[in-house]
């Protein structure tokens, strides 16, 4: 695998955690959410990406703003 690659597979690996937000994944890759679901649609079998995006499409987990204050912080060792 070449370096993109890597990049590529870590990004949807996060984009499919229901612990890692939109926001954290900027943070990490500089990708915006947009981007985010570009790169899925891209990367991704039709169906698989469906089914990913009405998974996280209302879900509050995925933006920070919608979280609760006392849930447990994101740990990037254990996606990488």
């Amino acid at each position: 695998f070449n370096k993109m690659q890597v990049d590529i597979d870590n990004i949807i690996k996060l984009a499919w955690s229901d612990k890692v937000s939109f926001e954290e994944i900027n943070r990490i890759h500089g990708l915006t959410e947009s981007e985010v679901i570009k790169l899925m649609r891209r990367n991704l079998k039709s169906r698989s990406f469906k089914l990913w995006r009405k998974r996280v499409s209302g879900r509050t987990r995925k933006h920070e703003k919608k979280r609760k204050l006392s849930e447990k912080t994101f740990k990037l060792e254990n996606y990488v």
